[in-house]
């Protein structure tokens, strides 16, 4: 299955913004699930949808301004929600902290300050649900100095079954079961689906500690593999994706101790 593109529903009354604003984010390759200017609209999509990511507009079409609708969307489901609003008085901040929202966007924008935005949103939503222990947020650098020649030098995030890279300008979210394999180069580190690969400054030790996925066992110094996508094996390789992979000496006993051999 190949890497799916995070799907964001835009909640805006301004069409021309509203289609600028698609326009710009599909080109960073992320995936627009629809554009609604109305609650009625806005909670059809959500539901007709696998939505990540919503750009909520205050001042909607309707009875439901877009604080009456992300309140109704959210009783359905935790989503993380960017507001837009160029209403910033004390009375709307106020009912916006009541829905706990992810960032805030005071209008006029632009796309650089979206992309900021949504960095904030899926991070501070990793977040949260680290607190509540079913996702975890997974910095690529610890000690903040980035190598500007890095890859994907924002960060990886988890949340429940899934992982979010950055890629480029945008989150591409993976399946954990989709895996196939990880090979380690040094102190970078590629997650190899069946369509892509992502290159990471992360060892594998610690890409292995932070994602935390039991299928996930390590087979050499530089592989880990997802033991459920294992086509073959003996006791000098494994294949995955036609891909012969080493079992070093030091993994052996370890790796084949996943395997119930009677």
């Amino acid at each position: 299955m190949p890497a799916e593109k995070v799907n964001i529903l835009i909640v805006e009354d301004e069409s021309i913004v509203a289609l600028d604003l698609a326009s710009g984010l599909e080109h960073d390759g992320y995936n627009i699930a629809g554009i609604a200017d109305n609650a009625v609209e806005a909670l059809q999509l959500f539901n007709e949808n696998d939505v990540d990511i919503i750009l909520m507009d205050v001042n909607i079409i309707g009875e439901k301004d877009g604080i009456d609708t992300a309140a109704e969307i959210l009783k359905q489901k935790a989503v993380p929600i960017i507001y837009l609003t160029a209403f910033t008085d004390a009375v709307t901040i106020e009912r916006i902290k009541q829905t706990h929202p992810a960032a805030f966007l005071s209008k006029p924008y632009n796309l650089t300050n979206v992309r900021i935005a949504i960095d904030l949103a899926v991070n501070n939503f990793a977040v949260s649900r680290e607190q509540q222990s079913t996702g975890k947020i997974i910095p690529l650098d610890k000690d903040g100095n980035r190598s500007t020649s890095s890859p994907e030098k924002e960060m990886i995030l988890r949340i429940q079954d899934h992982i979010f890279v950055k890629h480029n300008y945008a989150f591409v979210k993976l399946k954990l079961s989709d895996l196939l394999y990880i090979e380690a180069d040094n102190n970078y580190t590629s997650i190899i689906t069946s369509e892509k690969k992502f290159l990471l400054r992360l060892s594998l030790i610690q890409l292995l500690e932070k994602i935390n996925y039991k299928a996930l066992v390590r087979i050499h110094r530089s592989y880990a593999v997802n033991i459920n996508t294992i086509q073959s094996f003996n006791e000098q390789e494994v294949e995955i994706n036609q891909q012969h992979l080493p079992i070093g000496r030091n993994y052996k006993e370890e790796f084949l101790k996943q395997f119930d051999f009677r």
